[in-house]
């Protein structure tokens, strides 16, 4: 491996957040400057949040180059010259940090979950791939793109480094809080990062944090869970995320069918018909996804060219709370109902459940086993978060579940054809 190659004069970039990002290494402002990294800019960290919160116009890019910087500032300042840190991970940790959503495409998990798709696989294509970032980083090594794609996949043979970007308290959610609470004016994501910076301590295969900084720990975890509950769950978000998930499904489904688009979805076709390439899935952002929902409010089929105008006019979803799998009667006696009014179920009758874990403990053998966060007692023994807070321990390994159902109340109001139907709908509804 090359030895460090620094810039002749540091970088700054000014941050609402972390006030300045200070770029010395010739490596990372080189893979700032790809046009993969550059692609960030043209996808929103939150998806259809600004249709909740008209602040959270806020990208990736923006979001990666914060994670960098937590993790230059614990790397430079608290880790250095500390026994049980590796100097030489400094540079695949820096470069993990900055490239760990490199991957995302337009709308993010919305898009991903009606393609199936998944950013992470494709943030590691990107960096092993025929791409810019890829050949930036192999000047470093030729085996350094493969060392940082495995810090993100989890494998990597250091696991000390995939827990500074990849755990229960890590870069990646510290900076995604803060940065999401600031854009969307809300005070719940806000905790005392300095202070758990301050209180991080490397140790074999982990970091772990000195007991006199478990207050900001358990600050950051309630932060964490209002987030969720405030923001990110918050149900007109999830109502534009499910009219955005049956544009994508419904534009799928006409082209399979060979549906003749007066506008031809040239950018989607790979993705609609499963042979998407790296290159075309580079070529996709949201200006990309916004043009063609745009260019299908002239399309002929009313569904398309009505679920598009709703989310570009922001003309959202109804909602109750609603558990179909708790009531499959009301659920079953619904689809049928609005099946009779004219109402396509399908994509007028969604059922929608978010939920989250806020801590969890270690639990061997289960399907996604959960790294505790420790903390360094006085004496130098180890101890798990929940054995000393009590906060943490009244939520460890409890999980919260909403279920909500999506309707156009226009369409149900509107009484002037199949009124019988429509007003037994909202009866069930109770509207």
């Amino acid at each position: 491996m090359n030895p460090e190659k620094k810039l002749s004069e540091e970088k700054v970039f000014k941050d609402p957040v972390h006030r300045y990002i200070h770029v010395r290494d010739k490596l990372i402002w080189d893979l700032i400057g790809t046009k993969e990294f550059q692609r960030l800019r043209r996808i929103k960290q939150l998806g259809t949040t600004y249709l909740t919160f008209h602040g959270a116009e806020h990208s990736r890019f923006s979001h990666s180059l914060g994670v960098y910087e937590i993790i230059r500032r614990i790397i430079d300042d608290v880790f250095k010259g500390r026994d049980e840190w590796d100097e030489g991970e400094r540079l695949v940790t820096l470069c993990a940090a900055l490239l760990h959503d490199v991957g995302h495409g337009p709308f993010s998990h919305s898009f991903e979950k009606v393609f199936h798709l998944d950013h992470e696989s494709f943030t590691q294509k990107i960096i092993l791939g025929e791409t810019e970032v890829n050949n930036v980083l192999k000047e470093e090594g030729a085996d350094f793109p493969t060392k940082v794609s495995e810090v993100i996949a989890k494998t990597y043979k250091n696991k000390q480094v995939i827990s500074l970007i990849s755990s229960q308290i890590d870069a990646d959610r510290m900076d995604y809080l803060l940065r999401d609470a600031y854009y969307t004016g809300v005070s719940y994501g806000n905790f005392d990062m300095e202070r758990i910076l301050r209180t991080m301590r490397p140790r074999e295969d982990m970091v772990v944090f000195k007991s006199s900084g478990m207050h900001a720990v358990e600050d950051y975890i309630m932060s964490r869970y209002q987030m969720y509950w405030q923001v990110y769950f918050h149900p007109v978000t999830r109502s534009a995320e499910v009219i955005l998930s049956k544009i994508l499904h419904r534009a799928k489904k006409l082209y399979l069918n060979g549906y003749e688009f007066k506008y031809h979805p040239t950018h989607f076709e790979s993705i609609f018909n499963g042979s998407v390439t790296l290159e075309d899935y580079i070529r996709l952002d949201e200006g990309v996804a916004f043009y063609y929902f745009q260019q299908w409010l002239d399309e002929e089929d009313k569904i398309l060219k009505d679920l598009c105008d709703r989310f570009l006019n922001r003309r959202l979803f109804q909602y109750i709370e609603f558990n179909a799998l708790l009531q499959l009667d009301k659920w079953s006696e619904l689809t049928n109902l609005f099946k009779k009014a004219g109402i396509d179920p399908e994509y007028y009758l969604v059922p929608d459940s978010s939920s989250d874990l806020p801590y969890d403990y270690y639990r061997p053998g289960e399907e996604e086993e959960r790294l505790p966060i420790y903390l360094l007692m006085g004496n130098n023994d180890i101890r798990e978060l929940s054995r000393e807070s009590f906060i943490v321990e009244a939520i460890s390994g409890k999980k919260r579940t909403d279920h909500k159902l999506y309707f156009p109340l226009d369409l149900i109001n509107d009484t002037s054809s199949k009124k019988k139907y429509k007003e037994e709908i909202k009866r069930i509804l109770g509207i």
